[in-house]
């Protein structure tokens, strides 16, 4: 079964297609934030993986078609953002203040933790980009003598942590406006927060798109500054 697994080009691609779709499923079903597709997508294909005995580079060959996506993918969030132009010059002093109160919020959070857990600047400067793309976030933590691989952890589990609840934090701390969401979703969870934000409306959506490339590019500054802290 293994040597037919790994023989097998699209093995990643219909795995992770399928698990997609199951997750996709059940959360239509049972309207659950345990039931997240991207969620149930890692529960479902780490487990068959090692059942199979397939490495990450065997699957990887197969699911690489899907990452050619998503650069298209994250282009496309500037057209939701063109249709909101006018909310975002009406509330452009907002959306850069929250913008930057999130990266704020991101920094001194890392760094209140790692001190009181004792790590070593080394995990502190991995943890510090957690809250942006992983393109951004690996480049930053290897700059900054960080662990890029545990970067990554770090900004996948940030991610699906932020699909998962932010409908949930919003409702418990009364988060209305469409804009205020957008900008939290999409300045504490990146893309994957921003696919949620995106179900939620398309305010939402355009205003987390938005926040993922201006918090990318004041992490990368911020960074900097905090990574001499500790």
């Amino acid at each position: 079964m293994s040597q037919l697994v790994q023989n097998a080009a699209s093995f990643g691609l219909f795995l992770t297609l399928g698990a997609y779709l199951l997750g996709t499923a059940l959360n239509k079903r049972f309207k659950s934030p345990l039931t997240n597709p991207i969620l149930i997508s890692l529960v479902v294909i780490i487990p068959v993986l090692l059942l199979c005995g397939v490495d990450y580079d065997t699957y990887y060959e197969g699911a690489r078609y899907i990452s050619f996506l998503l650069t298209p993918a994250t282009v496309s969030l500037a057209i939701p953002l063109y249709r909101q132009m006018d909310k975002l010059k009406k509330h452009f002093k907002a959306i850069l203040l929250g913008i930057c109160s999130g990266v704020l919020a991101s920094g001194l959070t890392i760094f209140g933790l790692c001190a009181l857990f004792g790590l070593s600047h080394t995990d502190y400067v991995t943890l510090l980009p957690k809250s942006v793309t992983t393109a951004i976030g690996m480049s930053l933590s290897a700059e900054l003598g960080g662990v890029a691989a545990v970067t990554v952890t770090a900004i996948v589990i940030t991610g699906i942590l932020g699909n998962c609840l932010a409908v949930w934090l919003c409702r418990l701390f009364r988060i209305t406006h469409p804009v205020a969401k957008g900008i939290a979703i999409g300045t504490s969870a990146h893309a994957l927060g921003t696919s949620k934000a995106i179900e939620i409306g398309e305010v939402e959506g355009a205003m987390s798109g938005l926040s993922i490339a201006v918090a990318g590019l004041l992490t990368v500054a911020a960074a900097q500054v905090f990574a001499m802290l500790l």
